[in-house]
């Protein structure tokens, strides 16, 4: 027998020892359920005993002391032993060469635990040896698992199966391993303390995908019905594969957002979000969600999920885009400035989306619009038209937002061709006009009189008004009927106009007023024309009267002369106010009912003329006339 083999070196050093009472058999010994088991034993007894009637053996199980009365498993004088060992134990060895070797059939899981041997040398001489061997029975075959499974490095797992019954031989094979990548197999038989186990060994390189698969061992006999099987899950440590979060996007300010972070990897990471070098929120586990409360464009920007789990890191990125309304938009404060100098005005704000940028004088487009979050708006050499309001308009799809400034420019004095010297009926009217910042200040020389007339002097009626950047100056030079040798009036007035940046003198030109000019026009033609209408009716009240009376040659005179001249020149007087005002004539007086005429009025005066006498030569008026007659 292959234990008895086991035992030869053993019992030759046995037999040069000392003669004492020993016993060696197995430690631990297993065995599978329902199979067999033989626990080798060899022992000892002092060499001045001298057996008689043969040495006879005891197993007991669980106690070494009768005593105690232990199952006996086996005894060699009766086959009186506990139940649950009838026609299960034999003893293989020969206690007269010292082995004591039994062999347990069919056992199963109540026949593990500690076995003792007892020698019978007879009389006094019976001894139970202390040490014991243990059976363990078994359901299932062992796999040998490293404590850590690491992805991507070779591993290599065992699977025993005791092989301590000699009617019967264990084959071993390992289940579901066609996912594995290139697997190896190796068989292997051990003998260690007077046991022997036999093992198969499976090695391949594992993956992440390979974390909770089952492999398997199963162990059966051949021309039996016995199999056995164990089944194990792989715990593969694999660092972060892949790290999910949400993807980019964009929220309005003001509302809630909610950041989710999922990570691959085994054992669970530590999984951290970060805002820039800014940790938020941190906890091991295989996922975790970051809240955002009532977001502003701050909360914009990449948030990053980090898991590590101390095989290795990972992190992913996400960009949150946070929309908003423009700002109000930072402009230039009011300036005044020269005219002339350059300006470059400044727009900024912050909005998203970008908005677009207008900028507006007093209300008008200027310059081009921008879609970006700054705007130079340039003004090369600012002109007084420059002057006014500026504003900046930000918009973008969710508002908008202005900003205002001033630019006051400044500049010399400049005289509007709206300044002259007009002959009016009541004398010389002269009118300077300018503009300028700040407000010009007007005065007027009299180059013949060598006077300068300002706001301080009140001769010749001097009147100046103000309005925005533009000054107003007027004086009255003469009244009426100042005559000089030519016939009209005598004028040369100079303006002057001036500020902090500028003095300006000009020569006023003189123009007659175009509605006194007028006037006289219309009046000298109208005039004829009411002269030669009077001679026409004088003429026919003439021939009326001849008819009449039949007298051809008498001298037709008109009644009351002096009425029908005081009407007409005073009709001529309420024409001229009309004339004066507005310019249109409109008939009035006893001349409304005449046919209307391009020329309207004439004034009649009859110089150097002698009266008649025994009628007034003077109207009322003072006005001169005559007597016509008809022939």
């Amino acid at each position: 027998m292959w234990c008895l083999e086991l035992l030869l070196p053993l019992l030759l050093i046995i037999h040069n020892a000392d003669s004492q009472w020993n016993v060696w058999v197995p430690r631990d010994i297993t065995a599978m359920t329902n199979s067999c088991v033989v626990i080798p034993c060899t022992f000892m007894y002092p060499s001045s005993i001298r057996p008689y009637r043969g040495i006879h053996g005891i197993w007991y199980y669980g106690q070494p002391y009768p005593q105690l009365f232990p199952p006996v498993v086996f005894k060699t004088r009766t086959e009186v032993v506990h139940e649950s060992y009838k026609g299960r134990t034999k003893l293989l060895g020969d206690l007269n060469q010292r082995n004591c070797t039994l062999l347990i059939g069919n056992i199963g899981a109540e026949h593990s635990g500690r076995y003792y041997f007892r020698a019978d040398l007879g009389g006094a001489n019976i001894y139970t040896y202390p040490d014991f061997a243990e059976l363990k029975v078994l359901d299932q075959p062992s796999i040998d698992v490293p404590e850590e499974i690491v992805s991507d490095e070779n591993l290599e797992l065992t699977c025993y199966v005791p092989d301590n019954c000699p009617d019967m031989t264990p084959e071993i094979q390992w289940m579901y391993t066609d996912y594995l990548p290139d697997p190896e197999f190796s068989s292997d038989y051990v003998e260690e303390g007077n046991t022997a186990v036999m093992s198969s060994t499976l090695a391949f390189v594992p993956r992440p995908m390979h974390n909770g698969q089952l492999l398997g061992c199963r162990v059966y006999y051949p021309n039996t019905t016995l199999v056995y099987e164990r089944l194990i899950s792989l715990d593969i440590k694999y660092a972060p594969r892949s790290v999910w979060v949400n993807v980019s996007s964009e929220v309005m300010e003001g509302s809630s957002v909610t950041l989710h972070c999922e990570v691959d990897s085994n054992p669970p990471p530590r999984i951290s979000w970060m805002f820039g070098e800014q940790e938020l929120l941190w906890d091991t586990a295989s996922n975790v969600s970051l809240f955002l409360d009532d977001v502003t464009p701050q909360n914009e920007g990449i948030y990053t999920c980090v898991g590590d789990n101390g095989f290795g890191a990972m992190n992913t990125s996400m960009y949150l885009s946070v929309r908003y309304p423009p700002r109000e938009p930072v402009v230039n404060e009011s300036m005044t400035v020269l005219e002339g100098s350059s300006l470059a005005l400044h727009c900024s704000t912050q909005g998203n989306p970008a908005p677009t940028l207008t900028w507006l004088k007093d209300g008008e487009l200027v310059g081009t619009i921008t879609a970006d979050e700054l705007s130079v708006l340039e003004v090369i050499e600012v002109t007084p038209q420059g002057d006014g309001q500026y504003r900046c308009l930000a918009e973008n799809e969710h508002g908008r937002a202005s900003s205002s400034f001033n630019i006051t420019v400044e500049y010399a004095p400049v005289l509007l061709e709206e300044s002259k010297c007009t002959v009016v009926r009541e004398g010389v009217q002269c009118v300077c006009m300018a503009t300028g910042n700040p407000e010009p200040i007007i005065e007027f020389y009299l180059a013949d009189l060598n006077i300068t007339i300002n706001e301080t002097d009140n001769r010749y009626n001097f009147y100046m008004h103000t309005d925005g950047h533009m000054s107003t100056g007027m004086i009255k030079l003469r009244e009426k009927g100042e005559r000089v040798n030519n016939g009209g009036p005598a004028v040369n007035v100079h303006c002057s106009i001036s500020n902090v940046y500028g003095r300006q003198s000009v020569l006023l030109e003189l123009q007659q007023e175009k509605k006194y000019m007028m006037a006289v026009i219309v009046g000298t033609i109208g005039g004829v024309a009411v002269i030669a209408f009077i001679i026409a009716a004088v003429r026919y009240v003439g021939q009326n009267n001849k008819k009449e009376n039949g007298n051809p040659r008498q001298d037709v005179v008109l009644e009351n002369p002096a009425l029908f001249y005081s009407a007409v020149k005073k009709d001529k007087q309420n024409l001229r106010k009309k004339v004066g005002e507005d310019g249109d004539f409109q008939p009035v007086g006893p001349m409304a009912g005449l046919e209307r005429q391009e020329l309207n009025y004439a004034s009649l005066e009859f110089i150097g003329v002698r009266p008649r006498e025994g009628a007034p030569g003077r109207g009322d008026d003072g006005g001169n006339y005559m007597e016509i007659k008809a022939k």
